[in-house]
Order: C-alpha cells, then sequence, then structure tokens
C-alpha cells in the first residue's frame, strides 16, 4: 500500500503551485486565551494559503510577549507561542503577519477575563452516580439540527448506525429526569464535529476539536448545559480523545508536519497488546504497532511526540475546562497515546485545576495492567501518572461472571470476590469508576440473559460496593439488545426521547410491569446512596463466599455507619448464619433493610431469600 504513504506525504506538504501569494488566515487554534491561567504560554496554530512565508509580529500590549514563532515545512502553518502575563488586562492582542514591501495581515486575538471559580472546579468523586449518555441515542430536542446542510451524514433514523438526531438541548429538557433518578453526573460520548460520510453518530472521529457537532447544538449551547445541570448540583463530564482523530479532520487534508500523526509505509493497525508496555520481553517493533497502529483506516493517529501536536492537545482540554466550566473527562482508549505524553497531559490538567478529576478508559480484565497508570502507582519502569480514576473493567467483568456461571465445587462469587481482593494493586481504589456495563459492550440486561433479580443485584453491588458508580442510559428501564453485538442496537434510541414514540421511559407509557419496577428500584438505590456517606467513603470488609451456600456478604462501615450487603443467588430461601460477622456487627444484627423495609432485631440467623439483594443499615 505505497500509495498511502504518498497520499499523506502529499497531504502533509500539500502542492505548493497551486497557491498563490496573496494569503488569508483560515483558522487560529486554541480561539481565545484567558488571563490569569497557570497555562500562560500559549502556542497558536495559525493556519491560513501561505502564511508561512509572511513574518509574525505582535502590536504592543502591556502584559502580552511574542515568545517563538515556528515554522512548518508546511507553509500554510505558523506556530505562534505567545505569553500572557498575570496582570494583563482582557482584550484583543493584534498579530501582524507581514512580507516586506508587501501586504500585512492583522488578526485580533481575543485575551479574555477569567471566571473567578474556574480554577477551583470540583471534580466528580465517589459521592457521585454518573448516567453515562450516547447523545445521538438519548433525546431529540432541537429537530431544525438533525440534517445540516455543510455536513455530509444525514439524519435517518431508520439506518441502526445513522444519525438519530438526539442532541444536546434533549439532554438539557432531560436534567430533572436525570436528577430525579439519582443521578448527580452526567457523561456524555463525544460531541465535538464528526464530519464523517457514515457511522459519525458515536462521536469519536473528531473532525474538528474546537467546535460541538452542529447535529449536536452549539459551543455555547453545550456551555449552558453545564451552567444549568450546575445550578441543578449536577456535573457534566466531557468524553475526550487524545489518541486519534478522524480521517476527514480540515487538517488531513494539508497536514503541517509528516510526522504530525503516526505514518508507516503501508497501513498498520494497533495490536492492542497493552501488556508490552510493562513485558520485559516485548519487541520494539510491537511496542511499536501498539503505541502507533491505527485502531481503524478512518481513525489516523496521532504522533504526541511531535511538540506541537502534544502542546495543541493539552492546550485543548485545558480550553475546554476553562470554556465550558465541565467537572471531569473520561479519557478515551488512555494507554494508546505516547505514556509520557499522557503523564504530561495528566499533570497539565491537574495542575491547573488541582481538585477537578479525569477517568481513563484501560479496557483490560487484569487489574495488574488498569493499576499501572493511576497516580501515586510504584511502577517497576518508573512511570508515574497523575491520573486520579480509571474504568474498572476487571471488576465488571467479575460482576457478570458472578452473576452468570454455575455453582462447582466453588461459590460462582469467587471471581468477584477474589478480583476485588487485588484492590491492593491500586493506589486508591476508591476512586476507580464501576459499572455494570458502557456503550461498548452488550447492555446488562442482555448480559445476564434477561434475568430480573440478577439485574437486581448487579445493581446493588455496583451502587455499594468502593468506587464511583456509573449506569448506561436506559439501564433504569431494562434496555436490552437480544440476538446481536451490533453497536447501534445496543445504543438505541431511549423511548419517549422522539415525538411520536409509543413507549415513553418518561412517563411511563407503554413500559412493562418489569420495567417499570426496575426505574423505580434504581431510582430509589441511588437517591439512597446520595445522603449514604458510609458508601462514598466508608471502608469495606467483605466474607469469602461458603462453597455451601450462594452468598456473598461485604460491609460499608465508618466511625458512625456501618451497612450490610447481601447477595444470594440460592434458588430457593435459606438461612444465613451471621455469627460469622460479629467481627463487623459486634452484636447480634439490628437494622433495617433499605429496599424491601424489613427491620430486624437481636437477629443471629438472617432470612435470605432466592435470588435477592439487601442493604441492611445496621444499628
Amino acid at each position: 500500500m505505497k500509495i498511502l504513504r504518498i497520499f499523506f506525504l502529499v497531504l502533509a506538504f500539500g502542492m505548493p503551485s497551486i497557491f498563490v501569494a496573496q494569503s488569508t488566515i483560515e483558522r487560529v487554534e486554541p480561539p481565545n486565551w484567558w488571563v490569569g491561567m497557570l497555562h500562560n504560554e500559549v502556542e497558536l496554530l495559525i493556519y491560513g494559503k501561505n502564511i508561512g512565508s509572511y513574518e509574525a509580529s505582535l502590536e504592543s500590549y502591556e502584559g502580552v510577549q511574542l515568545k517563538e514563532v515556528k515554522l512548518a515545512p508546511n507553509q500554510n502553518y505558523q506556530f505562534v507561542s505567545i505569553r500572557i502575563a498575570a496582570d494583563t488586562k482582557p482584550g484583543d492582542v493584534r498579530l501582524l503577519f507581514s512580507k516586506k514591501g508587501k501586504e500585512t495581515i492583522e488578526y485580533n486575538y481575543p485575551i479574555l477575563q477569567r471566571e473567578p471559580a474556574r480554577s477551583a472546579i470540583k471534580g466528580f468523586d465517589n459521592s457521585d452516580a454518573i448516567y453515562l449518555i450516547t447523545p445521538d441515542r438519548f433525546v431529540n430536542g432541537d429537530l431544525s439540527n438533525d440534517t445540516m446542510e455543510k455536513l455530509k451524514e444525514k439524519a435517518n433514523r431508520t439506518l441502526k448506525g445513522g444519525r438519530h438526531g438526539g442532541d444536546v438541548a434533549g439532554i438539557s429538557k432531560s436534567l430533572e429526569y436525570i436528577k430525579d433518578l439519582g443521578f448527580t453526573a452526567i457523561w456524555m460520548n463525544p460531541i465535538l464535529e464528526n464530519d464523517m460520510k457514515e457511522y459519525s453518530y458515536h462521536g469519536y472521529s473528531t473532525t474538528d476539536f474546537y467546535k460541538v457537532d452542529p447535529r449536536y447544538g452549539s459551543n455555547e449551547s453545550f456551555r449552558n448545559l453545564c451552567e444549568k445541570a450546575t445550578t441543578k448540583g449536577m456535573k457534566v463530564i466531557m468524553d475526550m480523545i487524545a489518541n486519534h482523530c478522524g480521517l476527514d479532520h480540515w487538517w488531513m487534508h494539508d497536514l503541517p508536519y509528516e510526522d504530525w500523526i503516526n505514518q508507516w509505509p503501508e497501513y498498520t493497525q494497533t495490536n492492542h497488546k497493552k501488556t508490552v508496555i510493562l513485558d520485559p520481553y516485548a519487541s520494539k517493533i510491537d511496542r511499536k504497532q501498539f503505541f502507533d497502529g491505527w485502531f481503524v483506516p478512518t481513525m489516523p493517529d496521532l504522533n504526541q511526540r511531535n511538540k506541537s501536536m502534544a502542546t495543541y492537545l493539552i492546550q485543548n482540554t485545558l480550553w475546554w475546562i476553562e470554556y465550558s466550566g465541565i467537572s471531569g473527562i473520561r479519557m478515551d482508549t488512555y494507554p494508546y497515546p505516547d505514556m509520557y505524553f499522557m503523564s504530561d497531559w495528566t499533570k497539565a490538567v491537574m495542575t491547573e485545576y488541582p481538585d477537578f478529576n479525569i477517568v481513563g478508559e484501560e479496557w483490560v480484565t487484569r487489574p495488574t495492567i488498569v493499576s499501572y497508570w493511576q497516580k501515586d502507582k510504584k511502577n517497576t519502569n518508573g512511570y508515574t501518572s497523575d491520573l486520579k480514576s480509571l474504568m474498572d473493567f476487571p471488576l465488571q467483568n467479575a460482576l457478570v461472571t458472578s452473576l452468570t456461571k454455575e455453582k462447582t465445587w466453588a461459590s460462582s462469587w469467587t471471581d468477584l470476590y477474589e478480583t476485588l481482593g487485588q484492590d491492593y494493586l491500586y493506589p486508591e481504589p476508591g476512586n476507580l469508576v464501576v459499572f455494570p456495563d458502557n456503550h461498548d459492550m452488550s447492555r446488562i440486561y442482555t448480559q445476564l440473559k434477561e434475568d430480573f433479580e440478577k439485574y437486581k443485584m448487579a445493581l446493588v453491588y455496583t451502587a455499594t460496593v468502593r468506587g464511583i458508580p456509573q449506569f448506561y442510559y436506559g439501564t433504569e428501564v431494562l434496555m436490552t439488545n437480544p440476538g446481536t453485538e451490533d453497536h447501534g442496537i445496543i445504543r438505541s434510541d431511549f423511548p419517549g426521547g422522539w415525538p411520536g414514540d409509543t413507549i415513553n421511559a418518561f412517563s411511563g407509557l407503554g413500559l412493562s410491569k418489569n420495567q417499570k419496577e426496575a426505574k423505580a428500584f434504581l431510582k430509589k438505590l441511588l437517591n439512597w446512596r446520595k445522603t449514604a456517606t458510609v458508601i462514598h467513603t466508608g471502608k469495606l470488609i467483605h466474607f469469602a463466599p461458603e462453597n455451601s451456600n450462594e452468598i456473598y456478604v461485604f460491609f460499608r462501615f465508618n466511625d458512625k455507619d456501618k451497612v450490610m450487603v447481601v447477595l444470594s443467588k440460592n434458588t430457593e430461601d435459606v438461612f444465613l448464619d451471621l455469627k460469622p460477622y460479629q467481627e463487623i456487627m459486634g452484636t447480634p444484627l439490628t437494622g433495617k433493610d433499605m429496599l424491601s423495609g424489613s427491620s430486624y432485631v437481636s437477629k443471629e440467623t438472617l432470612v435470605v431469600k432466592a435470588n435477592s439483594a439487601m442493604i441492611i443499615e445496621l444499628q
């Protein structure tokens, strides 16, 4: 595939003969900056025909200095660095691009006043419960933006992989519903522009890192959503991607540097071999292919070892936090970019926003690998990170395994028990995000073969174990994907999110008995969790599930409160001897099950119903 190589070389250096001497500035990114940022030296990407043949300068502006100008091999770019002093007054800084004896191009660059509260943004934490939304499939709040004339893919709700019309307006209109369910934070799959020919709704093929996709709304509407959520006591988590962009990203048609992206003599896909990071025997080519290989042909792999690319991605993240006031980031495919860049990226964000939080996606079921990336981990190769949180894929996998496997000589709860027991590998297991499913896997109700009682056990475990619980939209009404793992079906439209829907999860119209019960169950569980501080930060002790029964018991406790969680897969009611738990209870059990309302006084045995969960608040 040598043609691919030639194609990208042309993209990188352009076709000089087609450019005229007269230049125009088409893009300046980031589009503005703020006074008072710790990150006060900003590298501006300047793009325009032949702009590299002009000399850049800065009209005198008190507090702002021109620090450096870098010219790329492609003359359609300049990288201009300016420094903004802390006492600079907001205003437009005039950039000048001139040729001797010829025209001068002027560009007014906005320096804005920083909002005082931005530096103290409080990130999501273990007091929160996160509602994950795929925006295109949740609620269509604005029918007018379903199809945009200048964007390639048009709305087609009949196509499972097409654009269906959900948007930021729909999420904004649904905030009260989400809050009423007991959620305190929203994580949205990417909302930035994905101007691809097809299959663009998922959001992971960015074509403009500074622009909300018009089919979702605008930058301003997203910022308004964040502000509205804040007034309701809710947080917004933004999904970001530093590893790749979309093939139709604007710069892919005219790259500034050949190494702006990771290029190969022929198309090379990542090998997904996560172990090469620590493997003492891994070959150089295997490491290179893991980090530099592409995900798919339509997602070019960004090269963060190019210093201007690294700076671009860091500034883009800081810009979105500062602009919108989001309370967290979920970083897609966290281990795939250059890992030393990711260390610099997390450090830059956490230095600017010390109380912020970031959760990284490391989709592997081994805690030894996931824990490598967490802040304060002592790695054998000396690698360090400022990443506070990770998605707990090992625990999710163990939860489904334990709920679906049959008992052998050992309890079927053993997988879950032993996986949680590996928390010693994490510097801070309480900051992991726990979840029964997400947008990239079958719905939890499907994974559990539509067993309603096991579904409820999965919800209880996720809401009461250590960490930060996350649930996917529609989990509350048993959304499912029977017989297929097609992502377009997994991410089906939320019932009631479109005019004319015959089933409406908001009002309850058309919901089955089990769907109504599921919604009420999750609502009760999460609203209880809001004020159950012992679940947020309490210690955890679990007891080895006995081989003679199918019961798993763990406690959350602090100096004031104790909660006993009981999960039973038995097919009939059983008596549970409470003596083994005296080291935590201290006395015979006295308390109340918050799920059923049943009260217990000085009990030494407990009747545990078949296929059930209990959350007993001890007194």
